[in-house]
């Protein structure tokens, strides 16, 4: 047995084996700290202000806090990514902005103010997810005006002393004035005036839209209350944008691809100007033919090689998109999307009533009511099946239960208008042989989830949805390690054979069980202890397994439950040129080489990081997983693990440790398809868990500079070499206080906290 029980440095409170971890920290989570201006925070600051928030908002123990204090010093049990960012600021204890604390968003897509909400959310930093199927956006008005849009007044040319905060709408016959609010409410607000404005009744003919802009500081300048500064760089292009997107469906409703299309443009807004980095969740009909192909060809090369992008659809890329399937896929059907998600890397399908099963597992408290509820939402009569059950029940409620299918941007939770916090356990940091220890983090990140269920939000469909059904997620990361810790090589050589049903694979099977299912009953009994302590609903599920990208290179945990890329790998982390923490990692001896976007006239990769013409850095890191150097795991080539077997593990923590929904990015090669596809289309003909995931073709051709390179042993050994060589300083921190002067972009962790979400667009 190999214990994974890392020794923290001198210098750095993070594990020695996760090299990652001060690039990381001080780039996603560290804030400007409040006793020094212009320093950042440390990692003992951080866990002051989140444990001292998360203490107050939860009314919690002495005991209870002091636990959630140790398990988070010692990187073994973390809140969500936006506490992390958030909590314990004056910012986060104010109620408009309590939004602002949750990773994971969804919104029924019923009229303009869900637009507004969402471009809200996204400004807050939250992964916003969207349910835009016929029976929700069907009830948006027709689009009965034509808007032509003026822009006046120069950004920033107002006086500082004469700038209003409010968006000032003012309505002469058919002309309308929007003077834009210079603040995260005015910007919704001046949005969501757009889209309203489309379909009022009171105008007569063509509507004249003035936006002033002259009120929004310019880029640059300081934002108030959360700290970074302006960009409004596509502000003005979103007003015409919009317009143009509405006056295309004058005289009928919205399509599911045009109401994606006006969210997204909200988010690419966003994201452009700095404020947040956003994700997104778009979830439409199985038989929407115009959603599924909304974004096939988004990519187009000319006859010179080069691609581009379609100008119309650009903002598409903010979100993912989802088919929902109201009845179980066939598996011609099943093969299709895989096949299509290999091709495109979309298509992706969701077996809606797993997720409403479930969502409802307070009603449906045994395997033969999920069993027989399945079958009649199969049938069509699921409803009918709901209020058997509970006759009482109101319509709202039976409606709400019904829609309880909308998805977080990387699908790891499930339920309707929802907020859902989330905590997470570094397993790696666990010893398998202590389940004293694995109890205790297990409990503190229970503990993180259930206070902020004391939040009581502004907007009604949020607060009505945290009433009837509140819903926290206790995920984990770095459950591959722990497993190679408890069982060794042996269970890599499992892998290696595709986990096949052998004597020793049962035994395998049944040790992974055993843990999954130990921990879930840890969470929802300490969950359900709060909740009856402090007089809260209990929620009816209270685990799953989010993407894990950011928060697992604090201390180099595989991501969820997948396995590393390889044993050995360079991790490239992206920062703007110049950025004071890619600064302090030269001192710190990594390599710093131009982004693939920074090309020269010929089309070539600069190689000069000072260049003039380089924009973005990436930071080369070596790193090495703690266990291989075990005896025979270099034999192991993990990149090469089937696509069952991968599904296979997948299906084990869904079925025993996730009552949520399990977020996976399973990788496949070409002969893979349909064999995967038989086996996702087993799964929920047969009832066994399977909601959704996303599959990724397997990137094998040789690229330069991708987030991730597999290199071997010798090749990293001379990597350290090189880093040692070049490094000035032991101390990170220092390194960087020397860098760290006026500007800090502060846009904290991304609403989607995922290496496969965010991959495409080199953003990690």
């Amino acid at each position: 047995m190999v214990q994974n029980i890392e020794r923290l440095s001198q210098t750095s409170p993070f594990p020695e084996s996760a090299p990652t971890a001060n690039p990381v920290f001080y780039r996603t989570y560290s804030r400007r700290g409040e006793k020094a201006e212009g320093r950042r925070e440390t990692w003992q600051e951080v866990c002051d202000r989140t444990i001292r928030g998360i203490t107050k908002l939860g009314n919690l123990s002495p005991a209870e806090a002091e636990l959630l204090s140790r398990m988070q010093h010692e990187m073994k049990s973390l809140p969500s990514g936006r506490w992390l960012w958030v909590g314990g600021t004056e910012w986060a204890a104010r109620q408009e902005n309590f939004s602002g604390a949750y990773n994971c968003t969804s919104t029924n897509v019923i009229d303009w103010r869900a637009f507004g909400l969402m471009m809200d959310l996204a400004m807050m930093g939250c992964g916003t997810g969207a349910v835009l199927e016929p029976r929700y956006i069907n009830q948006l008005p027709a689009i009965r005006n034509r808007l032509n849009v003026t822009l006046e007044g120069e950004i920033g040319a107002a006086p500082i002393a004469q700038r209003s905060e409010t968006t000032d709408v003012q309505v002469d016959g058919n002309t309308v004035r929007i003077t834009v609010g210079d603040s995260r409410q005015g910007w919704v607000s001046s949005y969501q005036t757009l889209l309203e404005l489309s379909t009022a009744p009171r105008f007569t003919g063509d509507v004249t839209v003035i936006v002033d802009l002259s009120n929004v500081r310019p880029a640059g300048e300081r934002l108030k209350g959360f700290g970074g500064v302006a960009n409004p760089i596509k502000l003005p292009g979103l007003y015409e944008r919009c317009a143009n997107l509405l006056n295309q469906a004058l005289g009928r409703q919205l399509t599911s691809v045009e109401a994606c299309l006006l969210i997204d443009e909200a988010a690419a807004c966003v994201v452009a100007g700095n404020i947040r980095r956003s994700a997104g969740m778009r979830q439409g009909a199985s038989e929407d033919a115009a959603f599924a192909a909304a974004k096939d060809n988004l990519w187009q090369q000319d006859e010179n090689g080069n691609w581009r992008i379609d100008p119309q659809r650009d903002a598409l890329r903010m979100a993912n998109h989802t088919r929902v399937f109201h009845r179980k896929p066939t598996l011609a059907e099943t093969t299709e999307a895989v096949r299509k998600q290999f091709y495109s890397g979309e298509g992706a399908i969701q077996w809606a009533g797993e997720a409403i099963a479930r969502a409802n597992c307070d009603l449906l408290s045994t395997p033969e009511l999920k069993t027989a509820f399945l079958a009649a939402y199969q049938n069509g009569e699921g409803e009918a099946f709901l209020r058997s059950l509970q006759p009482e029940m109101d319509e709202q409620e039976l409606h709400h239960r019904l829609g309880r299918y909308g998805l977080n941007p990387c699908g790891e939770i499930i339920g309707a208008d929802f907020h859902c916090n989330l905590a997470e356990i570094h397993l790696n940091q666990l010893d398998p042989h202590n389940f004293r220890e694995q109890e205790e983090a297990f409990t503190a990140g229970a503990l993180s989830v259930a206070a902020l269920l004391n939040h009581r939000f502004v907007e009604p469909r949020y607060r009505y949805s945290r009433e009837l059904d509140p819903i926290v997620g206790v995920s984990f990361t770095g459950l591959f390690d722990f497993f190679v810790n408890a069982f060794g090589v042996e269970w890599l050589r499992w892998w290696a054979e595709g986990r096949p049903n052998t004597m020793k694979g049962l035994e395998f099977r049944e040790k992974e069980r055993q843990y999954l299912t130990f921990w879930k009953e840890v969470v929802h009994r300490v969950v359900w202890d709060y909740c009856d302590r402090h007089g809260l609903k209990r929620p009816n599920r209270c685990t799953t397994v989010q993407p894990a990208g950011t928060k697992s290179l604090l201390t180099n945990a595989s991501p969820g439950w997948h396995p590393p890329k390889a044993q050995r790998f360079i991790r490239r982390i992206t920062f703007r040129k110049n950025d004071a923490v890619a600064l302090a990692c030269m001192d710190y001896g990594y390599n710093i080489v131009p982004s693939q976007s920074d090309k020269d006239e010929n089309g070539h990769l600069l190689n000069d990081p000072f260049d003039p013409r380089c924009t973005e850095w990436l930071v080369e890191i070596p790193v090495e997983v703690p266990w291989a150097n075990l005896p025979g795991a270099d034999e192991i080539e993990i990149e090469k693990f089937s696509a069952l077997a991968q599904f296979d593990f997948y299906m084990q923590v869904q079925k025993y440790y996730t009552a949520h929904n399990t977020s996976a990015t399973i990788e496949l090669n070409e002969d893979e398809i349909e064999p995967l596809a038989r086996a996702i289309y087993e799964a929920i003909a047969h009832d066994e868990g399977y909601m959704s995931a996303a599959l990724l073709a397997r990137f094998n051709a040789p690229f330069p500079r991708l987030p991730f390179e597999k290199i071997n042993r010798e090749t990293f050994v001379e990597l350290q070499r090189g880093v040692r060589e070049r490094q000035k300083t032991s101390d990170f921190y220092a390194a960087l206080a020397r860098y760290d002067s006026g500007e800090l972009i502060e846009a904290g962790p991304a609403g989607c906290d995922s290496d496969k979400c965010m991959m495409p667009e080199q953003t990690q």
